[in-house]
């Protein structure tokens, strides 16, 4: 990635950083393990760390959760990450009450929104998607979103959604209700926070993600560019693996 289309910025207060050997990765809302393998697994093995990719259940946000605690359970200490609302949930268990014990930090590609998303884009976006999947099925509903999306997403989006219907309805329709960590909230993250994000990405506004970095004791960000990520799904890790670096210095 050329040097000048990525930029970062920093809080830190100093915190403890502990060696571990397992990144555990959730997707977006509709995406799946497999993008998340392909985002974050050269990253995880430059680290030398175990990648654990979440494919979403039924129970969304429960099943990320629990998926969570049994990776912890088995690795100790892990680094915990997230794409979209898997950012989200990613900070919400770190805050947790075993969180502070059992994680050693966030990564947060492409956060959507705090607390109450229903007047957020991704919010909406995933409300809309799920009442189109009842209503006019599934081949219909991605063939209207291949009409008004790039290329290389329609794309994407084509295979996660085949691959998770029909669970993906609600799925779509929990990510819809999620109530996410609010800035008040991760004002009391007890771990670093790496994030990446993009200026040029309406469903994840950078707005969110420097706000986040505002209100984090410890965090960096990195900011790249939407056509980067959609066409190397990659950057997204790499740019998380960039913040943490900063903050591991």
């Amino acid at each position: 990635m050329p040097a000048n289309d990525i930029h970062a910025v920093t809080s830190t207060n100093g915190g403890s950083h502990t060696a571990v050997s397992a990144l555990v990765v959730m997707p977006g809302t509709g995406s799946d393990a497999d993008f998340v393998r392909r985002a974050f697994g050269a990253a995880a093995a430059r680290m030398g760390v175990e990648l654990i990719a979440l494919q979403p259940e039924e129970d969304l946000v429960a099943g990320h959760r629990r998926r969570l605690d049994e990776s912890a359970d088995r690795y100790g200490r892990i680094l915990v990450g997230g794409i979209s609302i898997g950012a989200a949930i990613a900070i919400d268990w770190a805050l947790g009450a075993d969180g502070a014990q059992r994680c050693a930090g966030v990564w947060a590609a492409l956060p959507a929104w705090s607390g109450v998303g229903d007047s957020t884009l991704a919010v909406q976006s995933a409300a809309a998607t799920a009442r189109a999947l009842r209503v006019d099925g599934l081949e219909a509903t991605i063939a209207a979103m291949r009409r008004s999306s790039p290329a290389w997403l329609g794309a994407e989006l084509t295979r996660s959604w085949r691959a998770l219907y029909p669970g993906l309805v609600g799925q779509l329709e929990q990510a819809a209700r999620y109530r996410a960590p609010t800035v008040d909230d991760i004002a009391h993250l007890a771990v670093p926070l790496a994030i990446t994000a993009a200026a040029d990405d309406p469903l994840h506004p950078l707005e969110v993600a420097e706000q986040w970095c505002a209100a984090a004791p410890e965090a960096h960000l990195v900011h790249v560019g939407l056509h980067e990520w959609g066409q190397d799904p990659s950057v997204l890790g790499r740019s998380c693996a960039r913040a943490w670096g900063e903050l591991v210095r």
